[in-house]
């Protein structure tokens, strides 16, 4: 077999556009939060960027929330693939501190030391959990057929995503890595699996918020 006629999966990752509980600070959780009209506008120029760049992909993943949901169906408009929603990819379930804002939550007791096993807001989903949840959005990733695929998902999700992809397990309290995904912005793999090898090709990519793409109109398909 060539080398060309190999599996390859293309995978692109990336975080919703501005929501109004990004815009006021809130911690949200899986609080359905729909996007400002930043988001739109951000989530648009990505679609144009994409749309210039003649970007394909197979398969379009969004969590159900409506403010990724909503940034999926505008680049999906652009690149004529259809959208599929897969409840997995939800945001960190956070318990009791979803829809405080960052000040509130800074005000909440501590604990004095946190494990990954600790839970998050009484009962939410502390950094184990979120690994576990996030390797299994990637190995149900690796069970559909090689190929392009855009997932859309959330800051925290994608995170633990990417610590599964490389390998690593979450730290205490908290440290280590942490990648960054600012609103819309976007992390490139592919994955050999006949190899196991990934390779990182970007990472936060978010140049359509300082190019010509921000300003470009986009008229949906």
């Amino acid at each position: 077999m060539s080398a060309k006629a190999k599996p390859i999966y293309h995978f692109v990752f990336v975080r919703h556009g501005e929501s109004i509980g990004n815009a006021q600070s809130r911690w949200q959780g899986q609080s359905d939060y729909e996007l400002t009209e930043k988001g739109r506008a951000q989530a648009r120029a990505l679609a144009a960027r994409w749309k210039s760049e003649k970007m394909k992909f197979d398969l379009i993943l969004a969590s159900p929330l409506v403010r990724a949901k909503e940034t999926a169906e505008i680049i999906a408009s652009a690149v004529g693939t259809p959208v599929e929603i897969d409840h997995i990819l939800l945001e960190r379930h956070i318990g009791e501190i979803a829809g405080l804002t960052a000040e509130e939550v800074r005000k909440r007791p501590q604990p004095p030391y946190v494990t990954p096993y600790d839970s998050i807001g009484g009962e939410g989903e502390g950094d184990w959990a979120l690994f576990l949840r996030a390797g299994q959005a990637l190995h149900s990733l690796l069970r559909r057929p090689p190929g392009s695929y855009l997932i859309v998902s959330h800051g925290g999700l994608l995170n633990q995503l990417m610590h599964a992809i490389i390998g690593v397990a979450p730290h205490v309290d908290p440290s280590g890595v942490r990648f960054r995904f600012d609103n819309t912005a976007f992390a490139r793999v592919v994955y050999y699996p006949y190899q196991h090898r990934w390779a990182i090709e970007a990472l936060n990519d978010r140049a359509h918020l300082n190019e010509r793409w921000q300003f470009q109109p986009f008229q949906p398909e």
